[in-house]
């Protein structure tokens, strides 16, 4: 009975684990291909998301995608 609950515990921190994992990499990826040379900015953000995690993924996020893709959609 103590092993079901810990799966159960297990599987949806997995399940986020993987999810957290998957925008990590889609932001790396995103930065890496999108982001202007200018300057030092591409390799300032693929540092900054690679030594912070997730955090920095989530700062990438809301400080410079959707400000690219606000510019992008008109």
């Amino acid at each position: 009975m103590a092993q079901l609950s810990v799966l159960l515990l297990a599987i949806p921190a997995l399940a986020i684990g993987f999810c957290a994992l998957a925008f990590w990499i889609w932001m790396l990826v995103d930065c890496i291909k999108h982001e202007s040379s200018e300057g030092n900015d591409k390799i300032v953000w693929v540092i900054v998301i690679v030594a912070t995690k997730l955090i920095g993924a989530i700062v990438y996020y809301f400080a410079r995608r959707q400000k690219r893709m606000a510019l992008a959609s008109g």
